[in-house]
């Protein structure tokens, strides 16, 4: 097993004898730890989505937003302008516009994913089904507030409502920027937003989990929902991952895998 390191994401090139190509996949923190000494980890998704301090709000504050922003939830970022009667993150196109979303999505995502590990993270996947039917692209992660009394809603997020309500961002994001050759232009029809557990990626590799499609629209989300409780952390591709794609795997129309379980080594 090859192991490759980037600043940003941790890739591990895997030669599976299931799919019979060398799959890329970004590991957990915990598995490269055995494997090999920490990344250091003064970048992240954040850093390379030019993410600033930012001046004085344009914007005219409101009590939810200036008490949610800065409070014990850790998430710390002044350039988030979301409110409690805010339950999307709404872009209106990648370009420019999806920019400070997605900043604040990373932001609120890093924040959770250091309170609550892994345990409020689930990893997403898109399918293109006009594109290919089985295959589905590792997009990143969302994670949500799992502590009742951190809250700046009024209700803890289900899953499904942390991917549901940064839907449309996801998918721009996936869509235009991840992986426009798949996903993007004639193959961004009907795209699909599939779950699996927090850092299951080798697992998803191996076979051995099955994904959750996510079914819904933002009327399913609760009352006392907030997009404030919800991050997105994205994929991001480099060096050969640029052209050639990162990880990506097989599923049938149920979301289970096409091909029997293995393990690495076998």
């Amino acid at each position: 097993m090859k192991i490759r390191k980037s600043a940003v994401l941790s890739t591990v090139l895997v030669a599976s004898p299931a799919v019979g190509f060398i799959i890329p996949t970004t590991c957990s923190p915990s598995f490269l730890q055995k494997l090999s000494p920490p990344l250091n980890s003064k970048k992240s998704a954040t850093t390379l989505l030019h993410a600033k301090k930012s001046g004085p709000a344009k914007k005219k504050k409101t009590p939810a937003n200036s008490s949610s922003s800065g409070g014990g939830g850790g998430f710390g970022s002044s350039t988030s302008n979301d409110d409690t009667s805010n339950k999307v993150r709404s872009v209106s196109g990648y370009t420019g516009s999806g920019t400070k979303p997605l900043r604040i999505a990373a932001n609120t995502f890093d924040a959770l994913r250091k309170k609550h590990g892994k345990d409020c993270t689930c990893d997403i996947y898109v399918r293109s089904p006009s594109n290919d039917a089985q295959i589905c692209w590792f997009v990143g992660k969302v994670a949500r507030e799992v502590d009742a009394e951190a809250l700046v809603g009024t209700s803890v997020p289900s899953e499904m409502e942390a991917v549901l309500s940064q839907k449309r961002l996801i998918l721009e994001y996936a869509k235009n920027q991840l992986r426009p050759q798949n996903l993007g232009g004639p193959y961004s029809k009907h795209l699909e937003l599939w779950m699996a557990p927090g850092d299951s990626e080798m697992d998803a590799v191996q076979n051995k989990v099955s994904f959750i499609k996510v079914d819904g629209s933002t009327k399913d989300l609760s009352e006392g929902f907030s997009v404030s409780d919800v991050g997105y952390n994205p994929e991001i591709y480099v060096g050969d991952e640029i052209k050639d794609g990162g990880l990506r795997v097989l599923r049938d129309e149920e979301g289970v895998p096409v091909k029997a379980a293995y393990d690495i080594n076998q």
